[in-house]
């Protein structure tokens, strides 16, 4: 009865602590969203000539706005204006060190240049030591040069904060490709190995529209990087 008990508390746990920090983000983030007005001079803001205050008006605004910036950067003369301000941010010492990790961080994961290609299994930080990682690429250049001809980029990200992390050069034959999307990868490595994602329904559907058997791949296999 005592271990039931304790059970149903850690599962109610499990469901209500999530729920609470996603919630109490999500409100900070409406908050801060819907008090966007408070940085214009009060004859610009709304709430100056509308009869009662609009719940949430702010974040329209700000979703607008984003959206109308997301228009302007794609035409030239937006592009150019971007160019010319990222030039001149970049003469700033410390912002343009947080500006551009904070960009390549949102290129990397809301954009669809497929940055990391394929999810692998690698000996690290010794061997029989198992790490979760990315395939990123192939090295180039010096790098590639100094290194061998079949080396592959991995990005080795840790947990539970998988924006940092190691980037090593390894062989292709010291890479075990996993069928695992890089979507269910970075669950596990959020929650520390507690997610395991269940895989079976996507490999048999990359099986069915590749018309190879991913199952059979394993560690020394060629990999398209």
């Amino acid at each position: 009865m005592k271990k039931s008990l304790k059970g149903y508390f850690i599962t109610g746990l499990l469901v209500v602590v999530p729920l609470y920090i996603s919630l109490y983000i999500l409100s900070l983030i409406v908050g801060f969203m819907d008090n966007v007005f408070t940085i214009l001079p009060q004859s610009l803001r709304p709430d100056t000539y509308l009869p009662f205050h609009i719940p949430g008006l702010g974040i329209l605004v700000t979703i607008a706005s984003i959206f109308i910036v997301g228009v302007l950067t794609t035409n030239f003369f937006g592009k150019r204006l971007l160019y010319m301000g990222e030039k001149a941010l970049s003469k700033v010492p410390v912002l343009r060190v947080v500006y551009n990790a904070t960009k390549q961080f949102m290129e990397t994961f809301f954009t669809d240049n497929q940055s990391f290609r394929k999810v692998v299994l690698i000996e690290f930080p010794r061997a029989g030591l198992f790490s979760i990682g990315f395939l990123t690429g192939k090295p180039t250049g010096e790098l590639r040069k100094k290194t061998h001809d079949d080396s592959v980029s991995v990005f080795l990200p840790t947990t539970p904060n998988p924006t940092t992390g190691f980037y090593i050069m390894a062989r292709e034959k010291d890479i075990i490709p996993l069928d695992m999307r890089v979507e269910d990868a970075f669950k596990v490595i959020m929650t520390g190995g507690v997610v395991a994602p269940n895989n079976d329904e996507f490999k048999a559907a990359v099986s069915k529209h590749k018309g190879v058997d991913l199952g059979d791949m394993s560690k020394g296999d060629k990999i398209n990087v």
